[in-house]
C-alpha cells in the first residue's frame, strides 16, 4: 500500500557549497542575448552518453514528449518550439563546449539541462556570456544559482530542490521516520553533489555519526571499507552519491550481511540504481525523490504519467518529471518574450506555475519553492512514498 501525505511547501536559504574547481560564477551578461524569430529554439545539453546517461535519456524522453504536447496545442504565441538537441557526454569539459555550440552557433533562446551540477557549473559562464537561460531539471548543488560571493547567477535556474534540503530531509527521516540514533555516513568524496548533501546532513543530525567513509567515481570495489563498517553499531546507513555506484555499494553490503536501512539522494532515482543492487537487495533503502507516480502532487500529473506511458511503453521516473516541468517553464517564460534574455527575467518571476512535480514559485535565487518525497523501495518496487515536512 502506497501511503500519500501533504507536504507543505518550503523555501530555503542556499547555503555556500563550492565546487571543487570553484562555485559558477555569478554575475550577469552585457549581450543583448539571442533573438526569438519565427519559432522558439531550445536546446538540450544532456547526458546522453557516458557514466550518468540513464539521466540523460529519461531527460531527453520527456523534453521530447513535452515540446510535441506545446507545438501540437500550437506552439507559443502561435510559433513552434524548435529542438536542437547536443550530447555533452557525462563530461563537464562537453558540457561548457556544448553551451557555447548551442548559444552561439545555433542561437537558441534557452537550454534544457546538464542534469549533474558539475556540468552545469561548467555550463554556466559560457550561458551567462551569452545571455541564455539554462534551466537544470536535476543539478542540486546550493551554489549553481548563486555564487560563492553571494550573487546570483542571471541565466541559471532549477526545477528540482537543493542539496541543503536534501541533507536535511535525509536527517529528520533519519531521525523521526527511523529513529536512527546512530548512523553511518558513506559519501562519494569525488562528487560536489554527494558531498553538498553529506556537509548538510551533519549539519542537521541529531544523532551519532558513529564512522564516516568516503568512496570515489568509478570505484567497483567497497569491501574494505563495508567491512569496517560492519563492525560498528549503528542504525542505517547514509549513503550521498550517484546510482552508478550507491547500486554496486548495495548489493555488496547486503551480502555481507549488513541489512540496515540504507538513505539516499535523488542520485539513486532510477532503474539503473535497482539493477546494480538487485532487486532483492533493494529493501530498507529509501531516497529523497521530487516525483512519484503513487502520489498526485498535480492535477497534471495523471496525464503526463500516461501520455509518456504511451510514448515509452515505461513510467516516467522524477528525472523525466522535473524535465518535462523544465520545457514547461520555458515555454511559459517565452510568452511576450522578444529574446532570451526577456526568457530569463520572465523565469525569474515565474509564481505559482503548476507542473507534474507540483506547484512551483522561483525564489529570488533562482530556486523553486516546492515539494519533495522519500521513496522506500521493497524488492525492486517502490513501496512507500511519503512527504517529509522539513522542520525550520
Amino acid at each position: 500500500m502506497k501511503k500519500k501525505f501533504a507536504l507543505a511547501a518550503v523555501a530555503f536559504v542556499s547555503t555556500a557549497v563550492l565546487a571543487a574547481c570553484g562555485a559558477a560564477p555569478g554575475g550577469s551578461s552585457s549581450t543583448s542575448g539571442t533573438k526569438i524569430g519565427d519559432d522558439i529554439k531550445i536546446g538540450y545539453n544532456l547526458e546522453l552518453s557516458g557514466t550518468v546517461a540513464a539521466y540523460g535519456q529519461a531527460e531527453k524522453n520527456a523534453a521530447d514528449l513535452a515540446v510535441a504536447e506545446i507545438n501540437k496545442a500550437g506552439g507559443v504565441d502561435g510559433k513552434k518550439i524548435k529542438v536542437v538537441s547536443k550530447d555533452n557526454k557525462s563530461d563537464n569539459t562537453e558540457a561548457a563546449t556544448v553551451t557555447t555550440n548551442l548559444a552561439t552557433e545555433s542561437k537558441v533562446n534557452a537550454i534544457v539541462g546538464p542534469a549533474t551540477s558539475g556540468a552545469v557549473a561548467a555550463a554556466t559562464p559560457n550561458a551567462t556570456s551569452a545571455a541564455v537561460p539554462l534551466v537544470t531539471p536535476s543539478g542540486t548543488q546550493d551554489s549553481l544559482t548563486v555564487s560563492s560571493k553571494g550573487k546570483v547567477n542571471e541565466y541559471v535556474f532549477r526545477s528540482t530542490f537543493q542539496d541543503s534540503f536534501q541533507g536535511q530531509v535525509l536527517a529528520q527521516y533519519a531521525t523521526d521516520n527511523l529513529k536512527a540514533k546512530k548512523v553511518v555516513l558513506y559519501y562519494d568524496s569525488s562528487s560536489d553533489y554527494a558531498k553538498g548533501i553529506a556537509e548538510n546532513f551533519k549539519k542537521h543530525y541529531k544523532g551519532d555519526i558513529v564512522t564516516e567513509e568516503t568512496f570515489q567515481s568509478k570505484d567497483t570495489d567497497f569491501q574494505a571499507a563495508l567491512t569496517k563498517i560492519k563492525g560498528k553499531e549503528f542504525d542505517a546507513v547514509v549513503m550521498p552519491g550517484y546510482y552508478t555506484e550507491t547500486g554496486l555499494i548495495t548489493k555488496q553490503a547486503r551480502e555481507m550481511g549488513i541489512d540496515k536501512p540504507i538513505l539516499g539522494p535523488d542520485g539513486f532515482a532510477d532503474s539503473k540504481f535497482i539493477e546494480s543492487a538487485g532487486a532483492a537487495n533493494t529493501n530498507n533503502v529509501f531516497y529523497v525523490s521530487g516525483y512519484s507516480t503513487k502520489v498526485s502532487l498535480s492535477s497534471k500529473s495523471t496525464a503526463f504519467v500516461d501520455a509518456y506511458k504511451a510514448k515509452y511503453g515505461e513510467e516516467p521516473n522524477m528525472f523525466a518529471a522535473l524535465t518535462y516541468d523544465s520545457v514547461y517553464m520555458i515555454a511559459d517564460a517565452a510568452k511576450g518574450a522578444k529574446t532570451s534574455k526577456d526568457i530569463a527575467e520572465n523565469l525569474a518571476s515565474l509564481k505559482n506555475f503548476e507542473g507534474v512535480t507540483g506547484k512551483m514559485t522561483i525564489d529570488k535565487e533562482h530556486n523553486p519553492i516546492k515539494s519533495a518525497i522519500m521513496i522506500g523501495l521493497n524488492n525492486g518496487q517502490e513501496a512507500t512514498a511519503e512527504a517529509v515536512e522539513v522542520k525550520k
